[in-house]
């Protein structure tokens, strides 16, 4: 399988987890802290696998960067978090540093 689209199934997982660890309420809830375990176990199971093929430093860039995104815009439109142009610069600079990574990482 492509390991481009196993990360982006790392990411998913990931993000599932984090988001079901807000819900968890400190994992006392039952359902949210079993999709947190099951969420972070498939994400670490599936980044393992994209390690056989890609670079460590740009996987877990590309893993981190994109949670990182994905965690934000839904701690914004779920969790109603406050999101302003501090927040904005520091995604853009998120995705800047993976950017960088990967293509300094892919040319040498």
């Amino acid at each position: 399988m492509n390991p481009y689209v196993l990360l982006l199934v790392a990411v998913l997982a990931e993000i599932i987890g984090t988001t079901a660890l807000k819900a968890s309420y400190g994992m006392t809830r039952l359902i949210p802290a079993s999709i947190v375990v099951v969420g972070y176990c498939i994400a670490f199971w599936t980044m393992s696998l994209t390690l056989k093929v890609l670079p460590v430093g740009v996987v877990y860039a590309i893993w981190c960067g994109l949670g990182i995104m994905g965690i934000a815009l839904i701690g914004v439109f779920y969790y109603g978090e406050a999101f302003g142009l501090w927040h904005l610069l520091g995604l853009l600079c998120i995705i800047a540093g993976v950017v960088i990574l990967s293509a300094v990482t892919v040319n040498h």
